[in-house]
């Protein structure tokens, strides 16, 4: 069994390496306990991710992160792709007062959640189950940087 994370960019320069963006994925996957998977994160700029919004979710305007599962097959592998707009995260990261970085890891993690079937609510989702297992997860991570 393996787990391959495919990593791309159209929205340029990234402050996270690929390489590092695979492994927080890969660490997700191994948390959750998945063998077998293959996941594409694509970077994206914001009117490509405003399209995506808008053609398969039917909302208006950008968003920070939108994930595709793809229904599994009996024993076959998890699948599901993961589009990251980085400039709606920067904007993210200023609203909150984290780091850039720490705002594209933690939408690595989520949208990973979310290929692996977690939800949350559109309203409150800070205080959902995902959300929570998304941060346990964020903070080993950084964990494991420092």
């Amino acid at each position: 069994m393996t787990r391959v994370v495919h990593v791309s960019s159209s929205a340029g320069r990234l402050p996270l390496s690929r390489r590092r963006i695979a492994g927080l994925a890969d660490r997700v996957l191994r948390a959750e306990r998945v063998r077998s998977a293959e996941v594409s994160i694509a970077f994206v700029t914001e009117p490509a991710i405003a399209r995506l919004n808008a053609r398969h979710l039917g909302r208006r305007g950008p968003t920070d992160v939108i994930a595709f599962p793809f229904a599994p097959t009996h024993g076959g592998p998890v699948v599901g792709d993961v589009y990251i707009s980085p400039a709606v995260a920067r904007s993210n990261a200023r609203r909150n007062g984290v780091p850039v970085r720490q705002e594209l890891a933690r939408l690595v993690v989520h949208g990973t959640l979310h290929v692996l079937g977690h939800d949350h609510p559109a309203v409150g989702r800070e205080r959902s189950a995902m959300w929570r297992r998304q941060e346990h997860l964020l903070a080993r991570a950084r964990e494991a940087w420092t």
